[in-house]
């Protein structure tokens, strides 16, 4: 089912966007995959864009709004594993943005509490999309999942269009030195891994909430890729400890995309 953008605008983008109605910009759509053999259900989120607008991958680079998701009123879920198809990398006003436009379709496999039993997935998705301006967004859903309901290509496709995993492109080691930062603590990985294509971008997330990461940079040295960041706290209180297992590095090519979890003490 749809459901319709509920529009907060701010500053300027209330001019820029006084004359659409919310259904100009964006609509949300659940969409059925049916069970897997594993006894989850597959399903999807597509967002369709309105055309010249964007929106933004998991961590949306030097600017922009990262998306986050609500699964609040759904019944008879247990976990959710989402599925982030590999995303473009945008030059805007100077900035590079990490996201995706016209579609994107982001499968979700829902493993429920009481298995047989009915799935509902209701939540909200808060996002921005943006053109010249960015605005900030809430989508809302709500569908009861259908288990009879057939292999969805577009899901599957979906699925397909993800980042190599680590051993699929190559890579042969990757390790993490952590020292303390000018304002927090400064990662640096030295990964061995073929090149990904063209200029290659490389995102280094924390894996925990208590801390956000700055603007990563990257570049070549032989058959190896070094990329650093610096982590800073993300409250005045939060714990500064990391987990090397728990750092994820998405390395974004010309050619494809790497998704690497965790890396070794170096």
């Amino acid at each position: 089912m749809f459901a319709l953008l509920a529009l907060a605008p701010l500053g300027h983008a209330a001019e820029a966007t006084e004359a659409l109605a919310p259904s100009d910009l964006v609509q949300i759509e659940i969409l059925d995959g049916g069970l897997t053999s594993r006894g989850t259900y597959m399903g999807a989120l597509r967002l369709t864009l309105s055309e010249g607008w964007k929106t933004y991958w998991r961590t949306p680079g030097d600017a922009g709004i990262p998306p986050r998701f609500s699964w609040r009123g759904s019944r008879n879920i247990g976990a959710v594993e989402m599925t982030w198809p590999a995303p473009e990398v945008f030059m805007s006003a100077g900035y590079r943005t990490i996201g995706y436009h016209d579609q994107v379709i982001l499968p979700v496999e829902i493993t429920p509490k009481q298995p047989g039993k009915p799935v509902r997935l209701k939540g909200r998705m808060e996002l921005g999309i943006c053109k010249d301006v960015c605005v900030p967004s809430e989508l809302k859903f709500d569908h009861r999942l259908q288990p009879e309901a057939r292999r969805n290509p577009a899901i599957v496709a979906a699925l397909a269009s993800r980042p190599y995993s680590a051993a699929e492109a190559g890579v042969t080691s990757a390790t993490c030195s952590l020292t303390p930062g000018r304002y927090g603590l400064k990662v640096e990985a030295r990964i061995q891994m073929p090149s990904a294509g063209g200029e290659e971008l490389a995102v280094i997330e924390p894996g925990t909430p208590h801390l956000v990461a700055g603007e990563t940079s990257a570049r070549r040295s032989g058959g190896f890729l070094l990329a650093s960041t610096e982590f800073l706290p993300a409250t005045q209180n939060s714990p500064a400890a990391i987990d090397r297992s728990n750092l994820r590095i998405t390395v974004l090519g010309q050619n494809h995309a790497v998704d690497i979890q965790g890396c070794d003490a170096g």
